[in-house]
C-alpha cells in the first residue's frame, strides 16, 4: 500500500469515528432535552421574597421541573398563589411550596407572627410613644436596645429615679397600632413587637409592668452589635452635682476670753487735819484715822 493510500484511509476512518461521536451526542441531548420538556410545571420564586410579602404575579413564574425532584407541597396554580403571604424567606428560583406561604384560613395580619418567631424566643409587644418609639423610625428588621427608667428600691422621690439598659441587640419582628383603655375610654397607641428569649421577656415584663417603670427603646445600627456595659444614670449624676447640697467645712475658732486688768483700787483711810498756832505761826498736822 503507498503512502497516499493510507493517508485516505486513516482520513476516512477519522471522519466515521467523529460522524458517530456527534451523533451519539445528538441523540444524548435530544433525549436530554425530551426529559426536560417533559418535566412538571410549577411555581419558583423570580426575585427574593422575604417573610411577610404578599405574593403578586411578579413574584414567581412557572418552570419545568423533573419529576424526581419535585418537593412536597409544591404549587402550579397562579391563581391560587396570588394574595397568599410568605412565612419563609425564598430566594430566586426556590420552589414556592405551602410550608412557606400563611395558611388561607389564617390571618394576614396577625396568624403569620407565629411564624416570624425563632423556635425558642418569644414574641413580646410594648407600647410607646412617639418619643419612645424613636419618632416612628423603629420598623420590622431593625434592632433596638431597652432602657428601663424606674425609682430606686426604697425610693420616695422622682429624683431617686434610675435609667439603665437592661437589654441589648433586640430584633424587632413588627410595628403597628393597638388600643389600651385609659379611664375607661379606648385609647390608640404605638405598638413595638419584639424578639426575646423567654428570660429576657421575663426581665421587660418585669420592668415595664403597672406601676413599675417607664421603657424607651434605642434604635442601633444596623452593623453595631457589639454589647456595652453601663452603670445607669440618676439624676445627681446626670447633672453632676448640680444643685445638691455639699458638705459644709466648719473651721474651729478658738475664743480666747481678753480681761482687762485693772488695778484695785486702795482702801479709803479717814484723815484728820490739825491747825496748830504757835506764837503767831500757822502750821497744819495730819492724822490717818483707821476705819
Amino acid at each position: 500500500m503507498t503512502r497516499p493510500n493510507s493517508t485516505i484511509i486513516v482520513s476516512v476512518i477519522a471522519l466515521l469515528i467523529a460522524g458517530g461521536a456527534s451523533l451519539l451526542a445528538n441523540n444524548y441531548l435530544k433525549k436530554h432535552s425530551g426529559s426536560q420538556s417533559q418535566g412538571v410545571a410549577v411555581a419558583v420564586a423570580s426575585t427574593e421574597i422575604p417573610v411577610g410579602t404578599r405574593l403578586s404575579a411578579t413574584h414567581f413564574k412557572l418552570a419545568a421541573w423533573p419529576k424526581e425532584a419535585l418537593v412536597q407541597g409544591y404549587q402550579n396554580d397562579v391563581k391560587k398563589l396570588t394574595g397568599r403571604v410568605a412565612v419563609r424567606p425564598m430566594s430566586a428560583g426556590d420552589i414556592v411550596t405551602e410550608a412557606k406561604l400563611l395558611p388561607q384560613a389564617g390571618s394576614p395580619a396577625g396568624g403569620i407572627m407565629t411564624y416570624m418567631v425563632p423556635q425558642g424566643h418569644r414574641a413580646v409587644t410594648v407600647a410607646v410613644n412617639e418619643v419612645a418609639g424613636v419618632a416612628g423610625f423603629i420598623t420590622p428588621g431593625c434592632k433596638v436596645d431597652v432602657v428601663l427608667t424606674t425609682p430606686k428600691p426604697g425610693a420616695t422621690t422622682h429624683t431617686e429615679n434610675i435609667s439603665k439598659i437592661i437589654l441589648q441587640n433586640v430584633p424587632v419582628l413588627a410595628s403597628g397600632q393597638g388600643t389600651e383603655q385609659k379611664e375607661g375610654k379606648p385609647v390608640l397607641v404605638q405598638t413595638v413587637t419584639l424578639d426575646l428569649t423567654p428570660a429576657d421577656a421575663e426581665m421587660l415584663i418585669v420592668g415595664g409592668g403597672v406601676n413599675k417603670g417607664a421603657l424607651q427603646l434605642l434604635l442601633r445600627n444596623a452593623v453595631d452589635v457589639a454589647a456595652v456595659d453601663t452603670k445607669g444614670a440618676t439624676v445627681a449624676k446626670a447633672l453632676n452635682g448640680v444643685g445638691t447640697p455639699v458638705a459644709t467645712r466648719v473651721r474651729r475658732v478658738s475664743v480666747v476670753r481678753l480681761v482687762r486688768s485693772i488695778p484695785a483700787a486702795p482702801p479709803l483711810q479717814a484723815k484728820l487735819s490739825v491747825e496748830i498756832i504757835k506764837g503767831g505761826l500757822k502750821s497744819s498736822k495730819e492724822f490717818a484715822v483707821e476705819n
